[in-house]
This record gives structure tokens, sequence and C-alpha cells, in this order.
């Protein structure tokens, strides 16, 4: 029996009215349960190191378990599947690299996802600049005695350049382009195989993130010739910026939390000011730079345009990457 077209049309507004109300009442509630977070890299590598910090912030303000899922492997395309089939109900999130925004799209076109159109945006996280060091047998002490010697000798340096499209590699790729230099990049997996290689006279220079040379920096087994930061940074005054020898010049690795295509904006929101209030934390600041990691906070807005203005500054070097690839 069919209803009358005035029932129907009330049973529609009821309908649309119940929705609404309970969107904030999910939001006020959420997350009612254990939240996992997704990260595209193995235990104890940087980027999972931060995720574990933020989890366990995120763990003690929600008073809910928070599991970090590490599927490292393909260029992060493993974890961006597995956040991207997850439900959309803030259960699953998803932690995500600079990479995956600006390489993984030119790199594996095919890809079912694009993590800056598909997943909803909860924040940016924090970021570690690159460093560009010397292997001390080298003999060079700054960043322009490294490109005379690279000049000097076409072809013969090696410089480690960690995973191909990773943010050490578009770096290494860019600071090639930038000053004509003949260097052949040799991509690693990690830090401490690049290092082996280093310390085994195999590769003369590295670029790497601040947070995974310090050690080494502190230690004698490399010589920071510059960093490629916005202005010199607190823990190592005396290190020039990039942009002292070649202006403009800044890249650093990035991350940010997003949560899986389709999810409710009152979660997302939710969630998003959560991060923000962990990310205060003065305690939590000085936990990040311990790791050399620097906070810098944004909302969901503020994070999509960051991420088109990355996506513009790196596509040229991708297309380079892209154009050097044997077929």
């Amino acid at each position: 029996m069919r209803q009358p077209p005035l029932l129907s049309a009330l049973a529609l507004v009821c309908a649309f009215a119940a929705s609404v109300a309970a969107a904030p009442a999910q939001a006020q509630s959420y997350p009612a349960g254990p939240v996992k977070i997704v990260v595209g890299t193995g235990p104890g590598a940087s980027p999972d190191v931060i995720c574990r910090v933020v989890a366990d912030q995120l763990a003690r303000l929600w008073g809910q378990q928070v599991v970090v899922l590490n599927q490292p492997g393909a260029g992060g395309a493993i974890a961006i599947r597995a956040a991207g089939n997850a439900a959309p109900d803030g259960a699953t999130l998803y932690f995500a690299l600079a990479s995956n925004f600006v390489a993984l799209p030119e790199l594996q076109a095919t890809f079912p996802f694009d993590v800056a159109r598909d997943f909803v945006p909860i924040g940016y996280v924090g970021e570690h600049p690159m460093v560009v060091g010397a292997s001390p047998p080298l003999g060079v002490n700054t960043l322009p005695e490294l490109i005379a010697l690279a000049k000097r000798r076409p072809g013969e340096l090696n410089i480690a350049a960690g995973n191909r499209g990773s943010a050490l590699h578009l770096t290494a790729e860019r600071l090639r382009n930038t000053t004509g230099i003949d260097a052949t990049l040799v991509n690693y997996p990690g830090a401490p195989q690049a290092m082996a290689d280093i310390l085994g006279g195999r590769v003369h220079a590295i670029v790497d993130a601040v947070s995974g040379l310090a050690g080494s920096i502190r230690g004698g087994s490399i010589k920071p010739l510059a960093v490629a930061s916005e202005r010199r940074l607190a823990d190592f005054p005396d290190l020039p910026i990039v942009a002292e020898t070649l202006p403009g010049f800044v890249a650093m690795g990035w991350f940010a939390l997003l949560a899986p295509p389709k999810t409710p904006e009152a979660i997302a929101r939710k969630a998003s000011d959560d991060l923000r209030t962990v990310l205060a934390q003065p305690e939590l600041a000085q936990r990040f730079r311990e790791l050399g990691t620097y906070l810098r906070p944004m909302s969901p807005a503020e994070l999509t345009t960051f991420i088109a203005e990355q996506q513009q500054l790196w596509r040229p070097v991708i297309a380079e990457i892209v154009l050097k690839t044997p077929k």
C-alpha cells in the first residue's frame, strides 16, 4: 500500500532532521572505540616514531586505545590502499608522508587513490628539513666546496638519496638539477644502509632528514654542509642553510594526518581539533625537536592549500625523474 504524498514528505523531512541531529552527536562522542593509524614505513623509521608520539597523545586525550599499524612497501602504496579501503567512520586514520602527495600520483599514475583528492584532511603534524652531508674523508667543509668538487670530477661522486620518489630523493634530484653537477644518486631504503656505504667509502655524500642524520653528525661520521630549512636551526646554529648558496632552495619531509575517503566532516573536524590540542603541548614540541622534527599546526583548509603548493613546487623535479627512468 502506497503512503499518501504528505506522509512520504513528512517521513523524508524527519529522516533528514534525524541525520543532521546525529552528526554533531556522532562527532562529540568520537572516538567511541579504538582507533588505528596506518603508516607506510616500518617500525623504528622516523615517520613511525613521530606517528607513535602523536598516537600516544591522542590516546591520552581520547581515553581510547590508538594503535599504529605499519604497512611499508611500494612507495607508500600499500598503506594508502589499506587506509583508503577502510570504513569511513574515523576508526582508521592515515599518517601520510610528503611523497604520498607529490610523488606517488606522478610515479604510479594508475594507482586507484589520489591521496590529496580522495582522503579527508585532518591536519598537518610536522616537518623535518633535509640536510646535505659529506663523508669526512672527502675533504669538503661547505656546500659550495662540494659543488665545486663535483664539477671538477664529473660522474665520479655518489650521493645517497633515499628511496626513489621520497622527499630525500626529490631533494637530491633538485640539488643536482639546480647546480648542474654530474653526480650519481644512489637510492637506499634507509639511512643505516646508506651510512654503511659512506663509512665503506663507496658513497661520498648524502641527502637525508636532520632527524635521520643528527646522530651521525654528532658522532662525526658525517660532515654537515647545509640544511634546506627556511632559517638556521636552533639545534645547529652554525650550520648554513642551502638558500645561502642556492637562493630559494627549501626542502623538507613532512607529515599529515588524514581520514579515509567519505569520512563525515563532523568526525574529521573533531579529529582535527583534537590533533591541534595535542600538538599545542609545549612538551610535545620539545620531544619533536629532539627527534629533528618541527611542529607547524594547520587547519584542514590550510593543509589543502599547502599540499597544492608542494605539488606545484616538486612537479618539475618529478618530471625529470620520470624522464630518466629506464622504460
